[in-house]
């Protein structure tokens, strides 16, 4: 495994993590809590040092897992979790001081931590990023010791812009995958810059670019990638990156085409771990076996110019013109 900084932070982070959303089990399944744990023992054995949950993944199962499991073990794990989509409406103006402590507070109760290493808000509303009030209240939580850092984890790049404008942000959360390019052209180096860590979430574009998908692939009533295609439960583009899913079938054939190989998955986080202003990624995992074909992208050798490019130009024939102007 190896281990990038994670900006503000001076974290040394793995840079193939683990995303957590799924961790009890598959999307719109029981959560499972002997294979939860199992996920996180198997990816800390494999060099994991940081992984990313929720207060609303699995009604705070998720989060109560990853602490049980990160307490049992000697070695240094950075936990990051996030607040906000509690909300009910999820609107800018709920997202306030009083509001932001006791989610915070929920967190702590949830994991037993007597502080958290990272809050971030969990893809808020755009109008959140001008409200001085909820970055204040996240200074004052740091102040005063319930939190380590804070960031965010963001839709569209015009918001990572606008959070990186805050002093206190220390990470961006945001969709970054071989059917995302668009945060690579600015926001990239401006994250560098002012010193952010980059956590490239949705990596493999909703398991899109496992490449094991196919026309006839049904998905289980509670997966989010049966329910939520056209953005019916949040936004689109949090299943299959918002592609169209019979285009996006047509851009990972010539994937595989470009890389010559059944394990696209492998090459799909390599790809991203390209740019070297990315921290790490965070990579989904349902099973043991999903973790130990995601760290194996760490030691893959580098993909060549050659192919760099070729995946741009599938981007740009396929996907560009109604996945770029949108996030």
């Amino acid at each position: 495994m190896n281990y990038r900084k994670l900006g503000k932070t001076n974290w040394n982070i793995s840079e193939v993590s683990l995303g957590a959303w799924q961790v009890g089990g598959k999307w719109g399944s029981d959560f499972d809590d002997q294979l939860a744990e199992s996920i996180i023992h198997s990816a800390i054995d494999n060099g994991v040092n940081f992984i990313d949950t929720a207060d609303v993944y699995s009604d705070g199962l998720s989060e109560k897992a990853v602490a049980r499991v990160v307490k049992s073990r000697s070695e240094q794990v950075w936990v990051a979790t996030k607040c906000g989509r509690q909300l009910n409406p999820h609107i800018a103006e709920a997202y306030n001081p009083a509001n932001i402590a006791k989610f915070v507070d929920e967190s702590l109760q949830n994991t037993g931590f007597e502080v958290l290493d990272l809050i971030q808000l969990h893809c808020p509303p755009s109008e959140v990023y001008e409200k001085d009030e909820v970055f204040d209240a996240l200074d004052e939580l740091k102040q005063i010791g319930k939190i380590k850092h804070y960031g965010v984890s963001v839709e569209k790049v015009s918001e990572a812009m606008r959070a990186i404008q805050r002093p206190g942000v220390a990470t961006v959360q945001i969709i970054f995958n071989m059917m995302r390019l668009k945060p690579a052209e600015d926001f990239f180096e401006a994250a560098k810059a002012a010193n952010v860590g980059i956590l490239a979430r949705v990596p493999l574009a909703s398991g899109m670019l496992t490449g094991k998908f196919g026309k006839s692939t049904v998905f289980e009533a509670g997966d989010h990638r049966a329910f939520n295609r056209n953005g019916e439960a949040f936004d689109k583009g949090e299943t299959f990156s918002g592609v169209n899913y019979d285009i996006a079938l047509e851009a990972v054939k010539r994937y595989k085409a470009i890389f010559d190989s059944e394990e696209l998955a492998l090459y799909a986080l390599k790809w991203i771990l390209v740019f070297d202003a990315v921290s790490c990624v965070i990579p989904g995992a349902s099973s043991i076996n999903h973790v130990l074909s995601n760290v194996k992208a760490s030691q893959l050798p580098d993909i060549s110019d050659k192919a760099m490019q070729e995946v741009k130009d599938v981007y740009d024939a396929l996907l560009r013109a109604d996945i770029h102007p949108q996030w």
